[in-house]
Order: structure tokens, then sequence, then C-alpha cells
């Protein structure tokens, strides 16, 4: 039963998303929330009743692979890490569609929004959500790359949906420097499959030293685009030309985090990873971190700032799969819980910033002030995603970057020492910033601009509320289920 859970979870979306594309209005929002919210339902139904285990079911084979692969491709697998992920992109993906039936409206003074266009927002995010389920529970690299293309197109529609010049350009942008990502981990695939035999998780083991290096580092390389990495981190501030919700979900808590999955699960499938691939790793997720610092302080808009915020915290995935790869286990679950605690941080703070935008018509940091004295829910939600994205105690993410700094001290030499000066460092100066930044645009005397009636409607309203209790609770639920990897 719970095989066929998994494949409605992804079947389910897919239909909503055609039955969206052809009705109109109020019709599509309801199939779209009834959806949404029914694989939210299913996905943590499956968790609960997959907890701790690794469940896999093979469904059938490819004929013009029978006899040629060492193993059959089409299936499912829901293990803890896939659970993380899975939860991620099922919960925040329910809100996200939530949010959205009243921030696509006529009343939203940033972009006022007519009901002609939403069937074609619906059936891209509902495909996109389909697609991420699949990336969740793919059992081989196969499967995985079918989906994680497939996530590839919606965010090029989804960023481009205004159509204008400028969501043009960075949806192609996108398009191009991660469809680039993905020719290389076709080409780790191919040489996979021609080495072993398998689209196996574990083939790597598999594959002789040089190879496997090589592999690795096509995966690593399109880990990097998709998740907006250092030297490819530049298509996603330019993303932000896309919808407010569709900044939340895909490119702050589910697409992005794609990449960073992908190498995850490479290194819980083969802990033999070479030094000097997991060092290459561990270094660019440094660099990434800091390069994306150094941008903060020059951005006006919300949106980019927290979207060079999210190119920092991916890094910090990214540096936990690193150490897991040189030895400790503790960073790699750390890293796998940050996936968790930092999604429901990170879209609390852009559906804040779509709220903001949604009432006064504005994401600028100069021009905004004083606007939590007529949206003060809107600017709790805030602050609570500042401090779970910080890692301030006891919100989320002070557990997994904790989980990260231990477990880098637990190496030998001095990966430790080098690693917990860098982390404290950048988080005591985002920290600062974020706080600045919050300060600036909520409190004070009211700006003109910032001069409205009140919060949000109640559906935005009430997605605030369930990120802000997610960012309390998902350390509950996700620090249990990350001990089981690993082990």
């Amino acid at each position: 039963m719970l095989s066929w859970m998994l494949v409605l979870m992804v079947l389910l979306p897919a239909l909503a998303a055609a039955v969206a594309a052809v009705v109109k209005g109020a019709f599509a929002r309801w199939v779209a929330a009834t959806a949404a919210a029914v694989v939210a339902v299913l996905a943590v139904w499956c968790c609960l009743a997959g907890y701790g285990v690794s469940y896999r079911v093979t469904l059938g084979d490819l004929p013009f692979l029978a006899g040629t692969a060492s193993a059959p491709v089409p299936g499912v697998l829901l293990d803890p890490l896939g659970c993380i992920l899975l939860l991620v992109v099922t919960v925040i993906g329910f809100l996200t569609v939530l949010y959205s039936t009243r921030y696509l409206s006529a009343a939203n003074r940033e972009h006022p929004e007519g009901p002609a266009g939403q069937g074609r927002y619906y059936f891209w995010l509902l495909l996109f959500l389909a697609s991420m389920v699949g990336v969740a529970i793919s059992p081989n690299f196969l499967q995985l790359f079918i989906f994680w293309e497939m996530t590839t197109v919606c965010s090029w529609a989804l960023i481009s949906y205004y159509g204008t010049p400028r969501s043009l350009a960075a949806g192609f942008k996108a398009l191009v420097m991660t469809g680039a990502g993905g020719l290389f981990f076709l080409g780790a695939i191919c040489v996979l499959f021609v080495k072993t035999g398998s689209f196996e998780f574990a083939a790597l083991g598999q594959l002789p030293g040089d190879w496997r290096a090589a592999v690795l580092v096509m995966l690593l390389i399109a880990a990097w685009a998709k998740a907006a990495q250092v030297p490819f981190h530049t298509w996603l501030p330019d993303a932000m030309a896309a919808p407010t919700p569709i900044s939340a979900y895909l490119h702050a808590a589910a697409m992005v985090k794609a990449g960073v999955y992908l190498m995850a699960r490479v290194v819980v499938a083969n802990p033999e990873v070479p030094p000097a691939v997991a060092m290459l790793a561990g270094a660019m997720a440094l660099v990434t971190i800091f390069v994306a610092l150094s941008y903060y302080f020059i951005q006006d808009d919300l949106k980019r700032l927290l979207a060079y915020s999210t190119i920092a915290n991916l890094g910090y995935v990214m540096l936990g799969v690193a150490l897991g790869a040189l030895g400790s286990v503790t960073a790699l679950r750390g890293a796998a819980l940050h996936i968790l605690c930092h999604g429901f941080g990170k879209a609390a703070l852009f559906l804040c910033v779509g709220a903001v935008a949604y009432v006064t018509g504005s994401r600028s940091i100069s021009a905004l002030a004083g606007v939590a004295r007529t949206m003060p829910l809107t600017a709790t939600a805030f602050f609570v995603g500042v401090l779970a994205v910080a890692g301030v105690p006891p919100f989320g993410s002070f557990w997994s970057k904790f989980m990260i700094v231990a477990g880098a001290m637990r190496l030998a030499g001095a990966i430790g020492p080098v690693v917990v000066t860098l982390v404290l460092f950048e988080s005591l100066i985002s920290f600062a910033w974020l706080l600045h930044v919050a300060q600036k645009v909520f409190l004070g005397e009211t700006t003109p601009v910032a001069c409205v009636n009140s919060d949000p409607p109640p559906a935005m309203s009430a997605a605030l509320v369930v990120l802000m209790l997610g960012c309390l609770v998902a350390p509950a639920f996700g620090i249990p289920l990350v001990q089981w990897i690993g082990r």
C-alpha cells in the first residue's frame, strides 16, 4: 500500500495540473489547493509509516533495458533522507498554493493579476510539485534525472510567468545554466552505466578510482548548477523576477534543494568518496558562502537579498555533505536537517516579502520603514524567519548548523577549527545584517509607501502562521529522523 501512496503523490498533482490548465478562475485555485493538500497529507502519512526504515519497491522494468541493466529502473524509494526532502516539498508546496490563491489577484499592488493566466500558473506549479516528489522518491540515478529535468522546465516556465522582458530573460538564464548542469548529470549517468551496467546510487562504488572521481565531479557540477553555487550562482538572484510564491517554493525550499539532495544521496549510498573530491566540494561550499555574503550589503530589493542568503545556506548543506564524505556522519546528518529547517525559515521570509509587496507595492529596503505598525503578523513572521535562518536557538537552523559544526570538529587535523571559525564568522555577520534590514523595514517611523491598512488576506496570513510554527517544530521531527542516516 505504501508504494502506491508514493506513486499517487506523483500522479495526483500531475493530473490536477492538467485540470487546472483547462479550467479557469476560482475552480483552478480550488483544484490546485485540494490536490496540494492531499499530497501533503499523504507525504506525512508515508513518512510516519516508513519512519526510520529504507523502503524500496520495483515497479516493473523498461523493456529496452531488460537484460542490460543490472536492476530494474522504475520504482520508489523512501528512506530517512528522502523523507526530509519529501516533507519540505509537499508541506511547503501546499502552503505555497494556498498563499497563491490570494496573491494572484487584482488586489496585489505590485503585480495585479486577473484570472486569465492563473490556469497556466497552477499547471506549472502542480507539475513542479509532482516532479519534486519524484526526485525525493527516485531509487536510482536515471529516474532521478528524469524528474530533475522536469523541475528545470517547470522552473523556466514559472520564472517567465509575467512575460516581461526581465522575467523572460531570467527564465532563459535559469534554463541555460541549470540545463548545462543537467548535461553533466547525464554524462555521469552514461559513464556509470557503461562501466557498471547499473543506474543504482551504490554503483558508484563499483567504478575504478579515476572513473569514480570523474563521475563524482560531474555530479558535483550538476549539483552546483541546480543549487546556484559558485560559479553558477548568478541565475538565482535574477530568478527573483518570478512571482514571490514561486521564489519561496522553487528557489528557497524545493528546486535548489534538489542539487544538494543529489550529493547527499551520493554520499549516503557511497561512503567511500575520494578525499580530493570531498575537499573540492567543501572548499567550493565555503567560497560560495562568503561570495553570497559579500552581496548582502549592496542589495535594495528584499527578494534579491533573500536569494543571496539562500545561496549561502545551500553552501552550508554542501559543506555538511562534504564533511560527511570525509567521514563525519554528524555533519552529514546536519546537512540533511538543514534542508528541512532552512526550507521553513526561508519560505517564511519570502512569503513575508510577498505580503509586504502585495499590500504596499514595494520591495525596496530604502523605501520601506515602520511596516510593523500596520502589518504586525507579517512583521512577526519576518523576524521569526530571520532568527530561524540565522540559527538562533531554539529555532530550526540552530540545530542543523550545530550538527555541521560539531561534525567538523570530529575530523582530524585543521579542518575542524577552520570550518568552525569561518562558519561562526559568517553566521554572525549574516545575522547582524538580516536583523538590520528587518529593523529598517518593519520598525521606526512609517514611510509613505508603508502607510497601508492591514496584513494580507487570511489565506496568505495562514501560510505565514504555519511556517512560523514550522520554524520551531521542524527539528522535533527532523532530528530523530536524520539519526537514521549513515547507520
